[in-house]
This record gives C-alpha cells, structure tokens and sequence, in this order.
C-alpha cells in the first residue's frame, strides 16, 4: 500500500469521528498556542536585558570614589576626594589590558535658555567618554582635546534638556546659560530613553572635565572613572590590575579597605539576561507539558479507536494488508492528528500573542524558529504517543477480528 493511500485513508477516518478528532487536536492546538505565547514574552524580556547589555559600555570598568569613614561609621559612596585625574593616566601607562579612559564628574545644575530653564544632571568629562558609553550622536558631534585643554565653554545635550529647552528648533550653535557662564552647544545625543530602574538616561548636559572643574564645581577630585577593557574576556584580569594600581597611588596597605568602588555593569546584566533565560527555559518547559496532555490524548483516542475498528483491521488483514501496513495508517492518523493541531496551534499562538500585546500591553518577540520548533514537537508527539496504538493494531489476530462484534 502506498503512502499516499495510507494517509488518504487516515484522513478519511479522521472525518468520519470529526467531533472525536476536533477534541483530541484541541489539546494540542493549545499546548503549541501557550508555548508560542509564553516564550515570545520570554524572548522580549532578554532583548530588553540585551539591549541594556549593547547600550551599557565597551566593555565598561566603572571606577567610582568610595565611602569615607566619620567617627567609625562608614558614609555613602563618592565621599573620599581621592579619585584624581592622575590615577586616570597611571591605569593607562600600567595596565595593557586598558583601551581607552575618561575621568567624570557630575552634579545637578540648572540650565538656562532666554526665559527657559531646566534643571539637570552635567557631566564634565574627555572626548573618550562617548566611545566608551557607545552614545551616538543626533546632531553636531564631539568636543575635542584642544577644548579639554583650553577650559572650553561647550557642551552637548542629552534629547530631554534639548526637547525642553529648544522644542523642535535645532540647538546647535545656540549659546545656553550655566551658573551664568555661556556654553555654545555643538552636539545633541540619540536618545536612549529610560533605564531599568526608571532613570531618564537622556536628561544631562556633558561638558569638557577641564570646564566642569574650573567653571562649575572648584574641585579637583574625580566622582568616578571609566575605563573600557581591549576585549570582554579580559575584564576581570584588568580590573584586578586596576585595583593594585589604585591601592598602590593611594598608599592603601595590606588590610585597609579601598577609598574606592570598582565595577563592572557588564556583569550585572548579563546575569540578568541568564536569569531571563532561565526563566524563559522554565516557562516554556511548563508551556510544553499542555502538549504532553495532548500527546496522551491522542493515544487514548487511537486505542479506542483500535477497539472500535478491530473488524475492519480484521478484514483487511485478511485480504493481504500487512502488519506495517496496518501499523501506519494508525500512526498517520496520530500524525496528521498532531500536524493539523501544531499547525492550528501556531495561528493560536500568533494571534494568541498580538491579543497579549494590543490589550494588555505586554512586549512580544515571536520568532519563526520557536514556532517551527513547536511544529516540529506536536508532530513529535504524534508518532510518539500514536506508536503503541499502531503497534497494537498491527498485532490483531485477523481470525480474532472477523470474530469480533
């Protein structure tokens, strides 16, 4: 018997129990709909840890100014005045591993345009920071050495201050007013929106270290340093040789805690992204259980069936069919079963998720090699749980069959 006969006649005897088959393929229409549905919510959550990771820095070491001790209680970050411009260049000079640098400082301040004001966070730092932030730029470009050098009154805005100063007017060469000194602006940044925690990433002015020291704070301390490692594998040794350059200029012996912080925000997230692809694993192995419920469905459908139909295997036996014959209409129709459900099941599913999206909002990432993979395990189920009905059938005494009533 062809193949092609097999399965023509296990759809025909699927139509002839159409309720019976309908039912059956419903638990597998919804095990493959769920799956779909549960790692498309999965999936969105660790692009948005991914997107954190690709936006967080090349290969980022945040070195920050650590806590001082008053009286024997320790105080906050950033209250040492230990962080120097000098460590910037040591790490530099003594640690290959080292790319590229920037010193920082940062505070609120408020910015002033005609009769508009804002308030905001400044940073004062080198022309490197916006290579090792990875920040690109919307209009106008960078500030230079040579204004790093000469104290140069310009800045560059994040999109926030330039939206709530200047609206849709362009800003650049406009001069704005910062504790009264006048700063042209030569460069606004792409805007990257709110963070994890629900800061607004855009909402700053950046200045050159040299002008943001002398024109704005008076000091000569650093609130933090960023360095950017040659290559993601050699973080954690170039951090370690960080530490040993710091500890060595600030005189800090054997046994004395760090007058600074060290970290590595890389490390975070990824953690983060495992943590959500754990969860995403765990979600859709639950998800896939609804398609074992299915598969086990679909085996005690086809052994009910084998009941019912033991004349007709019976008769066909006996006229010449084969025992493999008999055993693979039985598994088609298990598998064409499992084929129109997984198929069912994925339109479930991507209907499943944009309903998700429009009405309550959640993010969505379907991905067309999920819903192959979920195809492809219905099918799966089939022949798996549809074999021992098969074999079953196959195994009839003919004599036994024609008996039957």
């Amino acid at each position: 018997m062809s193949l092609s006969t097999i399965i023509r006649e296990a759809l025909q005897a699927l139509v002839r129990n159409r309720i019976r088959s309908l039912l059956t393929m419903l638990g597998i229409v919804m095990g493959v709909g769920s799956f779909i549905c549960v790692v498309a919510v999965g999936h969105a959550g660790s692009s948005r840890v991914e997107d954190q990771l690709s936006k967080v820095g090349d290969n980022l070491i945040w070195v920050e100014a650590g806590s001082r001790a008053v009286n024997g209680v320790r105080i906050g970050s950033r209250g040492t005045r230990t962080l120097v411009v000098g460590d910037v260049q040591a790490v530099l000079d003594q640690v290959p591993g080292v790319k590229s640098a920037t010193p920082n400082v940062d505070g609120h301040i408020q910015v002033v345009y005609g009769n508009l004001n804002w308030g905001t966070q400044y940073r004062g730092v080198s022309p490197e920071f916006f290579e090792i932030r990875k920040w690109e730029f919307r209009l106008g470009g960078n500030f230079t050495q040579d204004d790093v050098e000469r104290n140069a009154p310009v800045c560059v805005l994040g999109q926030t201050v330039a939206t709530s100063l200047f609206g849709d007017d362009d800003p650049l060469g406009k001069t704005i007013n910062i504790q009264a000194v006048p700063f042209k602006v030569i460069g606004v940044l792409q805007a990257r929106g709110f963070s994890a925690t629900g800061a607004d990433q855009d909402d700053f002015v950046v200045m050159p270290i040299t002008t943001a020291q002398k024109r704005i704070t008076g000091q000569e301390w650093l609130d933090d340093i960023f360095f950017s490692a040659a290559s993601r594998e050699e973080i954690p040794e170039v951090t370690r040789q960080i530490i040993g350059v710091m500890r060595e200029r600030h005189h800090l012996r054997a046994g004395d805690l760090d007058d600074f912080n060290i970290r590595t925000p890389e490390e975070l997230i990824r953690a983060q992204l495992a943590a959500a692809n754990v969860f995403t694993l765990l979600l859709g192995s639950a998800a896939s259980l609804s398609l074992l419920v299915g598969g086990i469905g679909i085996m005690n459908i086809m052994l009910v069936s084998v009941t019912e139909r033991t004349r007709e295997i019976g008769i066909r036996l006996a006229v010449g069919a084969t025992e493999q014959d008999i055993q693979m209409q039985f598994l088609s129709e298990a598998m064409v079963m499992s084929l129109i459900g997984g198929a069912l099941g994925v339109l479930a599913g991507v209907l499943g998720s944009f309903l998700l999206q429009n009405t309550l909002h959640w993010e969505m990432q379907l991905s067309a090699q999920i819903m192959a993979i979920a195809g492809l395990f219905s099918a799966g189920v089939g022949i798996f749980f549809g074999y021992y009905p098969a074999r079953k059938a196959a195994q009839l005494d003919p004599i036994e069959g024609l008996r039957y009533e």
